[in-house]
């Protein structure tokens, strides 16, 4: 079995490449849903680290994102908590995915070279696209600000050197079919 990372820059579509890989069969993994999956699993740790995001009905999302890209030191507080969760329940479904059969898994991980992540791959997919096009993306998906964008941006590693790094780049600067037909000349080479 091929183990692949995926990641790029906040906007740049990555999940819209990952979504593309499960229409063509493959088995993609993604650790924003397993995030999303630990601040619930984890709410208690979370809590005691960051009682003001809080609430009777859980985690106030929007808040502790707030805090998280607004402080570096809270950011890497969460990360201590979350990303243990995270690698956790990847390693648990790449094992289901090798058990099955799988020829093939993408790891869809934001933070791939950020945490170091890429030495477990047979290679790195990177997804990148020009800033104004992820900013302008990002604004209508969330509804951040153009603030909110630049601090969650500064928050990883420049797309330059996710470029520098890469094994393999798809450039997301077009429409829909243009980045399906990469996503197809891709998966065509590495399956």
């Amino acid at each position: 079995m091929r183990r692949i990372g995926l990641t790029g820059s906040i906007g740049s579509g990555k999940s819209t490449v990952a979504a593309m890989l499960r229409e063509l069969g493959v088995v993609v993994l993604d650790a924003d849903a397993y995030a999303r999956e630990g601040t619930t699993v984890l709410q208690g740790e979370i809590c005691v680290a960051f009682p003001e995001v809080c609430r009777t009905t859980g985690i106030d999302r929007a808040a502790l994102s707030r805090r998280v890209f607004s402080d570096a030191d809270a950011r890497k507080r969460l990360e201590a908590i979350l990303h243990p969760y995270v690698r956790r329940r990847m390693a648990e479904e790449g094992q289901k995915a090798l058990q099955a059969g799988a020829p093939l898994v993408v790891e869809d991980i934001p933070l791939l070279f950020e945490t170091g992540g890429e030495a477990r791959f047979d290679g790195v997919l990177v997804v990148v696209a020009p800033e104004a096009l992820r900013q302008q993306r990002v604004q209508a998906r969330n509804g951040l600000s153009e603030a909110e964008f630049r601090a969650r941006d500064a928050a990883q590693m420049p797309q330059a050197e996710k470029i520098a790094r890469a094994t393999w780049v798809l450039h997301n600067d077009g429409d829909l079919e243009q980045l399906r037909a990469q996503v197809r000349a891709w998966y065509k080479q590495v399956a």
